[in-house]
């Protein structure tokens, strides 16, 4: 059997390549997807940054810490506080008897034409300029409050606006990496930001943490000093965020390489039918044909792992390049010497190359010699029953198990992992049943070219629709790529648009003012964007004649649920007859008129979300308190989140002001006195508009990382496809232009067929991506939330004409490769 597939590769190479070329990148993509998520596994420890030098670190009360039981386990979850506390007056009285006490301040500073974005300005005082260190390189320290030090994007004598006055840039220090800094001096800092949330403490850390028993702060020493670095989590957060996206991107890979690599394992097989039934009219078994097409498919899976293997270590490193380049990765991050992503992609390859093969194997041995002769040329019948069994039930598979999910859990279809993960099985189970969907659907997309003078469009209906299996292979890959691109981006699209249309319904203001410098919603992680208003500013928004003014501000609460799970809850803290006037939030129970400072408004995700029930809930800063339910929103997308008074916000700032104008109140007017009180003043129009949600950074990486994969994946299987496809019609080919056509109307009938094929394609791409949005759309409408289903009718179009153009290059260029030579020894060719 050995020698007889070794004979077989060396006469149909052509057959064979392309299911070669399809593993070999199957097994790459994994070995890079393995490498990767391999080194992220393996991050080293950070080490501290803006307190290298100093002796010891102590930081008030910054995380919530709980117990939890599971069965007779008891164990603690523990979360970061919204708000975390300064150091107790008492403990620094104590730390100061030890030695030097420097209190450390950070806050966002915004200076016209300093840097922006995720690493804008922070402030600092200048005494904790030496913890880093920083050190001189121009210039002076500040002494005077007008006077700051900045890094090297500024220059000494410049004369900058801040929102809190003009300063002078004084000196500048060297650019370490980590943060943008302003020093000024100690005083004016401590007038800026007078909590201090963190010390330095220049003494012995066992008398320091001797001196701290008892006391709620956390006493930093060695690599634990990186926790008062600006944001410690950072590199987890990347690492984590890293592991999701190349994980979520390694299962698709590993999903599309098994779906094409058996598809055209499958097709490979099939275009053998005169070949077997021959060997079986000359007296081979059944058992013979099948372990001679096993022994092609070994041979064949182990060249092409060890080939994929090999690109994909060269492949790693590039890929780790560009998530580091693009911010996904953090800068330290590089491929290690793993040797188990091999082993993983190497006999994942081989397992898929059997697998493909075996049971078009065990149909080619079960097929009658005059069956297997007949099926040569026409392969319209009916498909084989266990695959039309399989496709039928992973179809019901994906109907109950989305009708479960709208019945018990809507919200569960508005997951990332759910809506990436369901496409899979409806695409698998639409390419299993297309073989009895691709002869209706060929004729009903070929019947208007079928009916144009000329037997052209009559004949492309008629190839397409007799060779089924042909079609249905060639669609496949088209399937696969429409499908995930249309259900992927659709289900963003459709989901943004939802979160939009609450926001819409939701704000009933004129007018939404921010602090100056935001045009958007708060919660950037821009640190100059996230200031609150001063009180100055905010006493002359709230007086301003003719309007309602609602100031609130973003706060968290905290809920143990079944005594296990510590959940967090984005708050907004506002007085409840304003915000009554100013907003129409989603009620299905309760009234917001109903709220005070003992209560609090949940929405239906809350464990216990029933009027007048009370709540044990830990606030922003960490305390404790029972709050009863006045009010129940909708669950809506899941950002509804909670509403409480100011007095169970302790340490939040107003970071937001609706204005609500009263009857004959001048718009124009009252916005004039709007912009003179300070902020940035939007129209509700226009806050909807900087509201409305965007696909964040990890997500649309992940999403183009896993489309670019399948984009590249179909277009070569694609183009492998057509290559074997057109290879094998040589023949008819010759026969067309014996019986008359010209060699221009031969290639006009083969590119028009590969058109059919990925029009065919993308009608079933495109069945499953509505079934899917479908599916959301519902959810949202059970959910309370009214928005349109959203179909990336754009990127659907460029995908399919990328698989168009790939079709009609690589069976066009074949055919005229082929018929370089006369018709007559053409048609004398053997297949």
């Amino acid at each position: 059997m050995l020698t007889i597939a070794l004979h077989t590769l060396r006469t149909r190479w052509s057959t064979f390549s392309g299911t070669f070329v399809a593993l070999s990148l199957g097994v790459a993509l994994l070995a890079v997807m393995g490498l990767t998520l391999a080194s992220s596994l393996d991050a080293p420890q950070r080490q501290p940054e803006r307190f290298a030098t100093a002796p010891v670190v102590v930081q008030g009360q910054n995380t919530l810490s709980v117990p939890t039981t599971i069965g007779a386990d008891v164990s603690r979850e523990t979360r970061k506080l919204a708000h975390p506390r300064a150091v107790p007056e008492e403990t620094v009285a104590k730390l100061k008897k030890l030695g030097t006490v420097i209190a450390d301040r950070s806050f966002p500073v915004r200076i016209e034409g300093g840097p922006r974005g995720p690493r804008g300005l922070i402030g600092h005082p200048w005494s904790t300029a030496a913890f880093a260190p920083y050190e001189i390189t121009a210039g002076r320290a500040p002494r005077a409050p007008g006077e700051v030090v900045t890094a090297d994007w500024a220059r000494p004598g410049q004369r900058l606006h801040t929102r809190h006055g003009t300063v002078t840039i004084v000196g500048t220090v060297c650019t370490l990496g980590f943060e943008n800094p302003v020093f000024y001096t100690d005083a004016r800092a401590a007038e800026l930001s007078p909590k201090s949330t963190q010390l330095v403490v220049e003494a012995d850390a066992t008398d320091v943490r001797e001196a701290a028993i008892g006391e709620s702060v956390h006493v930093l020493t060695g690599n634990a000093r990186h926790l008062a670095d600006p944001d410690p989590d950072r590199d987890r957060e990347a690492l984590t965020a890293m592991n999701a996206l190349f994980g979520t991107a390694g299962g698709v890979t590993a999903f599309v390489s098994v779906f094409v690599v058996a598809s055209t394992f499958a097709f490979a097989v099939a275009q053998r039918r005169r070949e077997f039934g021959l060997l079986l009219t000359a007296g081979a078994t059944p058992g013979q044909i099948r372990r001679t097409v096993c022994a092609e498919a070994l041979l064949v899976g182990v060249l092409a792992s060890a080939t994929g293997c090999v690109v994909g270590a060269y492949g790693a490193p590039r890929l780790a390049d560009w998530a580091v380049d693009v911010g996904l990765a953090p800068g330290w991050f590089t491929i290690g010497d793993s040797r188990w992503p091999y082993h993983m992609a190497f006999w994942t390859g081989l397992l898929v190359a059997l697998l493909g093969v075996m049971a078009a194997s065990w149909r080619a041995g079960r097929t009658g010699t005059a069956q297997a002769l007949r099926e040569a040329s026409v392969d319209a019948r009916a498909m084989p029953r266990g695959r039309l069994l399989c496709g039928a039930g992973l179809l019901l598979t994906a109907a109950v198990t989305l009708a479960l999910s709208l019945i018990a859990d809507p919200g569960e279809l508005l997951h990332r992992k759910t809506y990436v993960s369901r496409p899979m099985v409806l695409i698998t189970a639409v390419a299993l049943l297309a073989p009895a969907l691709v002869c209706p659907l060929t004729r009903l997309i070929a019947w208007l070219p079928a009916q144009l003078p000329g037997a052209g469009g009559m004949l492309v209906r008629e190839n397409a629709a007799a060779g089924v299996r042909r079609t249905a292979a060639l669609a496949a890959p088209v399937l696969v790529t429409v499908a995930l691109t249309g259900s992927l981006l659709g289900a963003t699209a459709t989901l943004n648009e939802a979160k939009a249309t609450e926001t819409r319904e939701r704000t009933t203001a004129d007018f939404v003012v921010v602090p100056a410098g935001n045009t958007g919603p708060t919660g950037s992680k821009d640190p100059a964007e996230n200031t609150g208003f001063d009180a100055q500013t905010l006493q002359q928004l709230r007086t301003i004649p003719g309007t309602t003014a609602s100031a609130t501000s973003s706060s968290a609460v905290y809920v143990l649920e079944d005594g296990v799970a510590l959940i967090r809850s984005d708050a907004r803290a506002a007085e409840p007859a304003p915000l009554a006037a100013t907003a129409d939030l989603p009620l299905a129970a309760g009234k917001v008129s109903d709220l005070d400072d003992g209560s609090i408004i949940v929405n239906e995700e809350w464990e216990r979300h029933t009027v007048g029930q009370t709540v044990d809930v830990w606030l922003g800063d960490g305390t404790r308190k029972s709050l009863r339910i006045a009010a129940v929103m909708t669950t809506g997308t899941g950002d509804n989140g909670v509403y409480v008074t100011p007095a169970n916000a302790p340490g939040a700032h107003v970071d937001r002001v609706d204005v609500t104008l009263v009857a004959g109140a001048d718009p124009a007017a009252v916005a004039d006195e709007l912009r003179r009180a300070g902020g940035h003043v939007l129209t509700r129009d226009q806050w909807v508009r900087a509201s409305h949600p965007g696909t964040d950074r990890n997500t649309r990486y992940g999403f183009l990382l896993v489309l670019g994969i399948a984009l590249l994946y179909t277009g070569i299987s694609l183009a492998n496809t057509m290559v074997m496809a057109s290879s094998d019609r040589v023949r008819d080919l010759a026969v067309l232009r014996l019986a008359g056509a010209t060699r221009r109307q031969v290639l006009r009938l083969v590119g028009g067929e590969a058109l059919t094929v990925v029009a065919v394609g993308g009608v079933l791409g495109l069945l499953v991506t509505a079934i899917n949005l479908g599916g959301m759309r519902g959810a949202l409408g059970l959910l309370s939330v009214h928005g349109p289903m959203r179909i990336p009718w754009p990127e659907l179009a460029t995908v399919t004409g990328a698989c168009a153009v790939l079709a009609v290059v690589f069976s066009v260029a074949p055919a005229a490769w082929a018929m370089r030579r006369r018709a007559v020894e053409l048609a004398g060719t053997r297949e």
